[in-house]
């Protein structure tokens, strides 16, 4: 459904669950596509989310919850019986099943947990037992794995037998007796090949994989690189653990990447959707990190406060604070903006750091050119219109535009190296947010601002 017809319906199917007319509400969710079920189901978060879900079709039930948010999941499972939690806890797949678990209270995953058959159970404890952010939590056992021994012609024949429980068949993975991975063939490969031909005919033995323990955003990194649906886990010894599929590292792509564009706002990431965090969280996440740039901002009436000679000699010196100031805090904003985004797309490492600094260094420089050309020239012709600076207009332009020069370069400059400098130390560059840069830029350019100004006016009166 697309459009108009889409609103229609939805707001049509809306009506029918107000009333309580689920027998209709379960016809009509019945003829839809899933992504219109899933879809129904986020925007519906008001009404009876385990109605809602019991509405579908059987068949539907599992595949709709695992697309549904973590708090959507949550609410949804804690609301079901026994046996409709047992029916889709069985019908998710185990890297889902995992996430789902790893999601909810304590006493609430050990009730599903007990759903589960002894297998599933053995199966999902020994996912929970990695670190949550790590490459373990991600996979799942389900691949198709062959031996080098057979022929392409084995291959299909087992692939069509028990491929249908595999988590994807784009590729499958060839492994010794004690299930150490040999390499790994595109199914093309073998469909396309000669039947006869032996797989180990086909093995290069180049191929990637991920280690349990990498953390999550490994994988998105090294699934960008190969170009690959899935990527293979193997342990120490080289024995193959499961796969990780796109479908996981799209998600987690997702959610790293909204935690830091909130950090970059300066403030916690929330970790659940926004109308799903409680007020009081979302407030508790905000305020702190507005409490540290509150007292940061104290500084900057602390440095004007060590500058009240000079800002009563030459007044119109604090006409340009906002403007100086925010020069520099912007292009630090800019300039940190850039380098978080390249430390997580792997476009820099830490030893590019003094590459990084020539370049910003120039780039802040031109910047502040540019801007400060745009002030002389509107504090000339103010001047020419109005005579608003006085006789000593000339030395006001000198200071107000070596200073914006001065501040965009260091604002450019900080703003480059606070992100490296985090990720050296261990943190998370995101938390170098736009806010926490311009902040400091703020102090530091009051300093370099006056400074300026008083060697370029120093014996004339303002």
């Amino acid at each position: 459904m697309e459009g108009e017809e889409r609103e229609q319906t939805f707001a049509g199917t809306r009506a029918f669950a107000e009333a309580g007319d689920w027998a209709r509400v379960r016809a009509i969710m019945a003829s839809w596509e899933l992504l219109d079920q899933i879809d129904f189901m986020e925007e519906a978060r008001d009404l009876d989310a385990v109605a809602l879900l019991r509405a579908l079709p059987e068949g539907r039930m599992a595949e709709v919850l695992s697309r549904l948010d973590p708090g959507h999941q949550e609410r949804i499972l804690q609301g079901l019986g026994d046996p409709e939690a047992k029916a889709i806890m069985a019908g998710l797949s185990p890297d889902e099943r995992t996430a789902v678990l790893a999601m909810l209270p304590a006493q609430a995953a050990r009730r599903l947990l007990s759903l589960l058959t002894p297998e599933q159970q053995v199966q999902a404890k020994g996912l929970l037992a990695y670190p949550p952010e790590s490459v373990g939590r991600l996979m799942t056992p389900n691949y198709v794995a062959i031996r080098p021994e057979w022929t392409l012609a084995q291959v299909l024949a087992y692939v069509r037998r028990h491929g249908h429980d595999s988590e994807t068949i784009s590729r499958v993975y060839v492994v010794d007796a004690q299930g150490v991975l040999l390499d790994d063939l595109r199914l093309r490969q073998v469909i396309l090949g000669n039947p006869e031909t032996t797989v180990a005919s086909l093995m290069n033995h180049q191929f990637p994989s991920l280690s349990p323990s990498d953390d999550r955003e490994a994988a998105v990194r090294e699934m960008q690189r190969q170009e690959v649906y899935a990527l293979p886990v193997v342990d120490d010894d080289g024995r193959i653990l499961g796969i990780v599929t796109a479908d996981d590292v799209l998600a987690v792509a997702q959610k790293e990447a909204t935690e830091d564009i909130q950090k970059m706002g300066g403030q916690e990431a929330l970790g659940t959707p926004y109308l799903e965090t409680p007020f009081g969280t979302m407030v508790r996440k905000r305020a702190v990190w507005l409490a540290v740039l509150f007292v940061g901002e104290m500084l900057t009436a602390s440095a004007l406060a060590q500058y009240q000679e000079e800002i009563a000699r030459y007044v119109v010196l604090a006409l340009f604070i906002p403007l100086i100031i925010s020069s520099g805090g912007n292009s630090g904003s800019q300039a940190t903006t850039l380098i978080i985004r390249a430390l997580s797309l792997g476009e820099l490492r830490l030893r590019d750091w003094w590459r990084v600094v020539q370049r910003e260094l120039a780039a802040g420089l031109v910047l502040g050119l540019v801007l400060a050309l745009i002030g002389v020239l509107r504090i000339v012709l103010w001047h020419g219109l109005f005579g608003t600076y006085g006789e000593t207009f000339a030395l006001i332009a000198v200071a107000v535009g070596l200073s914006v020069v001065g501040v965009v370069a260091w604002g450019t400059l900080i703003g480059s190296m606070l992100p490296l400098l985090l990720r050296r130390l261990g943190l998370d560059p995101a938390t170098a947010s736009a806010p926490l840069v311009a902040t400091l830029v703020d102090v530091t350019g009051l300093v370099i601002y006056f400074t300026i100004a008083h060697l370029v006016l120093a014996g004339t009166v303002v």
